[in-house]
């Protein structure tokens, strides 16, 4: 049985991989004080997410909802990109002209 959508967990992390077609791998980091030692430890998981338009690739961030099983690893679907990576970006500027050459 699944939850209701009030109680879903989401979590945020960073697209490492969109290779697959509507499937992102998704790494969450968890930050926490040890119990014992007191001392901030982090915990890294991989997740893979369903992204049905294709929307997110690799260093975006991005949120994640729990959801039913699509398939035997995917058990989280992709909300929403928070933020896209500024390298992936596509640059709009005009190639350079050569030397010499009148520009048009």
């Amino acid at each position: 049985m699944s939850r209701p959508a009030a109680i879903r967990r989401r979590l945020r992390g960073t697209v490492v991989g969109d290779a697959c077609a509507k499937t992102i791998t998704v790494e969450v980091t968890r930050r926490f004080r040890h119990p014992k030692y007191g001392k901030m430890v982090r915990r890294d998981i991989r997740v893979h997410a369903h992204d049905e338009g294709d929307a997110a690739h690799a260093g975006d961030t991005v949120e994640i909802e729990e959801c039913r099983p699509m398939s035997r690893t995917k058990r989280w679907r992709l909300v929403q990109v928070l933020e896209r990576n500024p390298e992936q970006a596509v640059p709009s500027v005009a190639p350079p002209q050569a030397e010499g050459t009148p520009a048009t």
